[in-house]
Order: structure tokens, then C-alpha cells, then sequence
């Protein structure tokens, strides 16, 4: 298994349709435990929800693609960018 981050920035009107979906978010990434290793919102300067990160653990780029991909704030229509990028851990740790 390999790490990937997927990084997502916020529409800017997104913040609404982010409360909106957040519950569904959250028991999608619950749902999937043994797939999410870390993540949380960015923020803006405000201390607003205004994009995501996680770091996952996926068999290949395609696997954490079609991850990405089923995720409910994607489904909404909440994100301006979003990316997927194979990673690796150098200072520090995950649990």
C-alpha cells in the first residue's frame, strides 16, 4: 500500500455547500478507516472551512483517484481544484 495526499481547495462561494455536506463527508471518511490516515479543512484567514486535506492509503494512483472521486463534497460540487498525488512521510510520522 502507498500514501497519497489529496488536496482540495473550496469554490469561493463554497462554504455553504460544505455545511451542507459536511455529515455526509464525515461518514464517508468514517466509513472508510482503514483507508484515511490523516486530514481536516484548510482555513481561511477568518478560521473558515475552506478547502481539504487528506493523506490516504491506497493500493495504486487509480485506486486513490476513484477515492477521491465517490467523495460527497466532490459530488456537490464544492471544490474549485483537487488533486491526487502519491506521497511519503520524511519528517515525523502517522500513527
Amino acid at each position: 500500500m502507498s500514501l497519497f495526499v489529496i488536496s482540495w481547495l473550496d469554490r469561493e462561494d463554497g462554504l455553504a455547500v460544505r455545511l451542507a455536506t459536511r455529515e455526509a463527508h464525515l461518514a464517508y471518511v468514517a466509513a472508510h478507516q482503514g483507508v484515511v490516515r490523516l486530514g481536516g479543512p484548510f482555513l481561511s484567514e477568518e478560521g473558515d472551512m475552506a478547502g481539504s486535506m487528506l493523506v490516504i492509503e491506497a493500493e495504486s494512483l487509480e485506486a486513490a483517484q476513484a477515492f477521491h472521486e465517490a467523495d460527497p463534497y466532490r459530488a456537490a460540487g464544492l471544490f474549485e481544484t483537487s488533486t491526487v498525488r502519491p506521497w511519503r512521510v520524511t519528517i515525523g510520522g502517522l500513527a
